[in-house]
């Protein structure tokens, strides 16, 4: 294994993980809920978001697995990951204030 200046891939990528299953359960939850429009744009944004997540993750692991020097792929899982987190902070607020 490769020593990165920071490893913070190795983080990434079980936060990035963590966060898919969430997505997933909440999803799960709002499927068994009696569908409407708010529902319907919960479910589909975090879908998105939990595409966010796996990208991410899948940069982190290849930024821990190639031999060559990884740097951008671990920035660009950073960034995505950050993201990711953000849009399901807006999600959160959005929905939870019932702005939608």
């Amino acid at each position: 294994m490769k020593n990165n200046s920071n490893d913070l891939s190795q983080h990434i990528l079980p936060n990035s993980a963590t966060m898919v299953g969430v997505c997933i359960m909440v999803i799960s939850i709002v499927k068994s809920q009696p569908s409407d429009l708010v529902s319907y744009l919960i479910d589909k944004a975090l879908a998105i978001d939990s595409v966010l997540f796996t990208v991410s993750a899948l940069l982190s692991f290849l930024s821990i697995r190639l031999e060559r020097s990884t740097v951008h792929l671990e920035r660009w899982a950073e960034v995505i990951f950050i993201v990711g987190l953000v849009s399901m902070t807006l999600i959160a607020v959005i929905f939870s204030f019932e702005i939608v």
